[in-house]
């Protein structure tokens, strides 16, 4: 279908629209990724009772709770947006998100409540991810309902932004609260930002009150035409259904997991993985972010010239082809020396694979105690990548690191005091074997190229708007009106909430479990393809498709 011309500029009253949607679901934003942000720091507060390792990887899981609950968010809340209107119901979620997100600065820690403490985090990150299940359905609908014909791309582009507006936003305050207490923040001041989402929430509420509901909407309504029973309509008549499958698959999985590698996963990359200290970590990832984030509404307004699915299916290819070398290029700029130092020192853990863990324990009641998990542990905890050597069974786990080699010990026969004693001797072995083969603790800060590592986080970031920046368009034209917030809304969040959300927690099990540092990445390349042939094969390009 050829698509309708698209007139120039935004008039006053669609500015109000865009800018009152974008505004709200920013604020719903920064409250989402205050938590993903701050991982390290909730890993200590509230999964004390495990090792540092296993605490990460926890906080990274109750980061993906969040997500995994949105698509229950997005078909109670779809369901509302269908039946009562799109303003009434994003008005509802960004009170819940609000809410939610200010308790969470009030919770006390592990040391405090013990184990009560991450089962009430736990359910307001829950929370967190209902409200954000019916928040990106709702405003992508209302802005793409007032839209004017060959604009919708464009229009709907400036909610695109919110993703990326949001992290900066969180990353800035969080940077300010460090800032102002110092040391403290790692005792109480994290819990600053949490609650000044109040304010923000107080802002949202006001704004969207000003709201009008949306033109399309109030026609359906006024004629007669609102579906009773949208999720029926949705999802028990195979045409619909089909879509939801396909968009899911074909669309959203691909889009959420190579547009999270900037908005989440570089950072946390950055930060753990090559030990770049949170502070500049936290500036670089903003300023790379804000730098790609008018590239959303570049390839928003190019898709109502050239189609969304070019865009979407194709920079999921794309991403899959450039992931590791940008990755690569990111560990050259960022941490030289670590670089330097696997290919001088290059580090092998010779152990007998049985003895081998997959060292995951989410109550902290596993003991690793073999000679192999010994050594593992210790070199994920120093942040060190290795390479894995099969050795005989019974033979102790050794780790060569260049020419020198640090012999492991077995401790599932030790008491408990002497296991620690035992390992706190290897470790300190461990940790001056590794410094004198130049493998630091932290990335040093006069070894970064700050030009060069900026470029490169660009190129990471910039991804997110090639395969996002159209996608509210192209979800929203794919549905019909009576049942779009329903259906648009739940492929879109098992995309995000499932696939991009467990993107985190499946690359660092990943490098922990191999010593591969990049190991993680095939995770979102494998979901890119899958993305671009599913796709590109049977989804339709909807450009200059009517959204009534």
């Amino acid at each position: 279908m050829t698509p309708v011309p698209a007139t120039k500029g935004i008039d006053r009253a669609h500015r109000r629209v865009i800018l009152a949607s974008s505004l709200g679901t920013v604020f719903e934003w920064y409250d989402f990724y205050l938590y993903g942000s701050l991982a390290a720091v909730i890993g200590k507060q509230f999964f004390a009772g495990v090792n540092e390792t296993t605490a990460l990887i926890l906080a990274l899981l109750a980061f993906a709770a969040g997500f995994a609950v949105r698509p229950l968010g997005a078909l109670v809340f779809g369901r509302l947006g269908d039946l009562v209107g799109r303003k009434h119901t994003f008005l509802l979620t960004i009170v819940i998100m609000g809410t939610a997100t200010g308790l969470v600065g009030l919770l006390p820690n592990y040391e405090t409540a013990g184990v009560a403490a991450p089962i009430m985090l736990i359910v307001l990150r829950m929370l967190q991810g209902l409200a954000i299940g019916g928040e990106y359905g709702g405003a992508a609908t209302y802005v793409a309902e007032h839209a004017p014909p060959g604009q919708r791309g464009y229009y709907t582009s400036w909610i695109q932004t919110t993703a990326t507006g949001g992290m900066i936003l969180s990353l800035l305050v969080i940077l300010l609260c460090r800032w102002l207490t110092g040391d403290w923040f790692e005792v109480h001041g994290w819990r600053i930002p949490f609650l000044v989402s109040v304010v923000l929430l107080g802002v949202s509420v006001y704004i969207r009150m000003q709201l009008e509901e949306s033109p399309v909407f109030h026609e359906m309504r006024s004629e007669g035409k609102l579906s009773k029973a949208p999720l029926t309509e949705s999802f028990t008549k195979w045409e619909n259904l089909k879509l939801v499958l396909l968009s899911l698959f074909g669309a959203v999985a691909g889009q959420a997991v190579i547009a999270y590698c900037g908005l989440v996963y570089m950072a946390l990359f950055l930060e753990q993985t090559l030990k770049v200290d949170s502070v500049v970590t936290n500036l670089m990832v903003a300023a790379a972010l804000a730098a790609a984030t008018p590239f959303f509404v570049i390839f928003g307004k190019l898709s109502d010239r050239i189609g969304r699915k070019k865009l979407v299916v194709g920079g999921c290819l794309f991403g899959a082809i450039v992931l590791f070398p940008l990755f690569q290029a990111l560990t050259h700029y960022a941490n030289p020396a670590i670089e330097a130092a696997q290919k001088s020192h290059p580090v092998v853990v010779v152990a007998d694979p049985n003895e081998c863990s997959f060292q995951f324990d989410p109550i902290g009641k596993v003991p690793f105690t073999t000679s192999c998990d010994v050594a593992k542990s210790a070199l994920a905890k120093a942040g060190v990548p290795y390479s894995n050597e099969s050795a005989p069974a019974g033979t102790i786990a050794s780790v060569k690191v260049g020419e020198s080699i640090v012999q492991s010990f077995n401790g599932a026969a030790l008491a408990t005091v002497e296991f620690r004693a035992r390992s706190g001797e290897f470790n300190a072995q461990m940790k001056k074997t590794l410094s004198d083969a130049g493998y630091r603790a932290t990335a040093d800060r006069k070894d970064i190229n700050y030009p060069m590592l900026f470029l490169v986080m660009f190129g990471i970031g910039v991804l997110g708007p090639i395969v996002y920046g159209s996608l509210a368009a192209w979800l929203v034209e794919l549905f019909p009106a009576r049942i779009r917030y329903t259906s648009m809304s739940l492929p879109y969040h098992i995309g995000n909430g499932w696939f991009g959300g467990f993107l985190p927690t499946v690359s660092f099990a990943l490098i922990a479990y191999t010593g591969n540092i990049f190991q993680g990445l095939w995770y979102p390349i494998v979901i890119g393809v899958i993305t671009f042939v599913i796709g590109g094969l049977w989804l339709r390009e909807t450009n200059g498709v009517a959204a009534e």
